[in-house]
């Protein structure tokens, strides 16, 4: 006799083996003994430690006075990739069990259960890259799986083998460059805390866009045939001041309204991450005495990526990454530059402040609009 929870027991992603699997092919680390291990323990969690400070002292937001609300984890890579396995499903389960209880026919039986354990190899294998790629990353979805915790528990994750491997690839002072990438995963921590609500907003937009997308998973095919018959002809024209991007499959699954919450998205993590890249390049050679250097050679490493890293990145979408650093980076420069840091932290306020990716990309409109601009 079926019961109406069946259709929820049906796994459409493996997250066991996509840990499991990322843990296995992830590539070996740099060769450190025990003694070095602990070395680079004790050392990221003392330059974990002091950013708090500095971070205080440039964004000048109270929510950074003495912050220390989350766990700080020093991780390896299988541990990395199992710490987002384990936020992924937490934060997609619950529109992954709507799928399932939408589509009981078509997923109670054996192909559904293929289907979750090849979803579940290919997300490892996304994660094994990316856990040799990390450096460190504020989790602000650590605590969604656990209904005793609070909000506010997010985790920051500093991946141990990558910091060591990219300062020696560098050949940069190792204490440095660890204060160096703090100072910007500390920033996150600081902007979940001076924006209490900012959790559950992305948690919604997140939810919506994923359950909108899966909803219209079943036309992919016929989509894809538009996709093959648009290559013949490139439209990359800038559409309201926005830089548009080439078509992909995503972009398919995308109704008008998945496309503005992507769009929303897009200029929420712009501003995340660019605010901290700004807070990382505010220290002078008093806080970080090597910043140049590290600065010039970290920047200048980008461009000597191998074709295949640089292909894994285009499809994975991390090159649109790098464009959310440096316009989010920009962004924020130009407000801070007419309103002053304290014009910017209203962005910090509430939901409505957020800015658009059109603003993202012209900040006189948030000035305008925020009643800041300075002329």
């Amino acid at each position: 006799m079926e019961t109406e929870s069946n259709p929820v027991t049906v796994q459409l992603v493996n997250w066991d083996l996509a840990a499991g699997t990322a843990a296995k092919i992830a590539p070996a680390g740099p060769s450190l003994s025990k003694r070095e291990i602990a070395e680079v323990v004790r050392s990221l969690r003392e330059a974990a430690d002091a950013s708090v400070e500095h971070v205080h002292r440039i964004t000048k937001l109270e929510a950074a006075r003495d912050l220390r609300d989350s766990q700080v984890l020093i991780v390896d890579r299988a541990s990395w990739a199992k710490a987002n396995s384990q936020s992924f499903q937490a934060l997609l389960q619950p529109t992954l069990d709507k799928l399932a209880k939408s589509k009981s026919e078509q997923l109670q039986n054996s192909l559904a259960e293929l289907s979750g354990t090849v979803t579940g190899a290919q997300f490892g294998a996304i994660l094994a890259f990316l856990s040799s790629k990390v450096l460190g990353q504020y989790d602000p979805f650590a605590s969604l799986g656990d209904a005793d915790a609070p909000p506010s528990a997010g985790r920051l994750l500093l991946v141990a083998p990558n910091v060591v491997s990219v300062e020696r690839e560098l050949n940069v002072d190792p204490e440095d460059f660890r204060l160096w990438v703090c100072l910007h995963e500390q920033t996150h921590r600081v902007q979940f805390a001076a924006a209490p609500w900012l959790r559950d907003h992305m948690v919604d937009q997140i939810s919506q866009l994923s359950g909108g997308l899966m909803d219209k998973a079943d036309t992919l095919q016929d989509r894809l045939g538009q996709l093959v018959k648009s290559l013949g002809s490139d439209r990359r024209q800038e559409v309201e001041g926005v830089p548009s991007q080439p078509a992909g499959v995503m972009s398919l699954l995308q109704d008008p309204e998945d496309k503005a919450r992507m769009s929303h998205l897009t200029a929420v993590m712009s501003l995340l991450e660019g605010h901290a890249n700004v807070v990382m390049d505010a220290v002078d050679s008093s806080i970080v005495p090597t910043v140049k250097t590290i600065r010039q050679r970290f920047n200048a490493r980008g461009r000597t990526r191998s074709p295949l890293d640089k292909f894994i990145r285009r499809i994975m979408g991390l090159d649109a990454k790098m464009r959310q650093y440096s316009d989010g980076a920009r962004f924020v420069r130009a407000v801070v530059n007419a309103a002053g840091m304290e014009g910017f932290n209203r962005v910090w306020e509430r939901e409505e402040h957020l800015p658009t990716e059109k603003e993202i990309h012209t900040p006189k409109l948030w000035l305008e609009r925020m009643a800041l601009d300075a002329g």
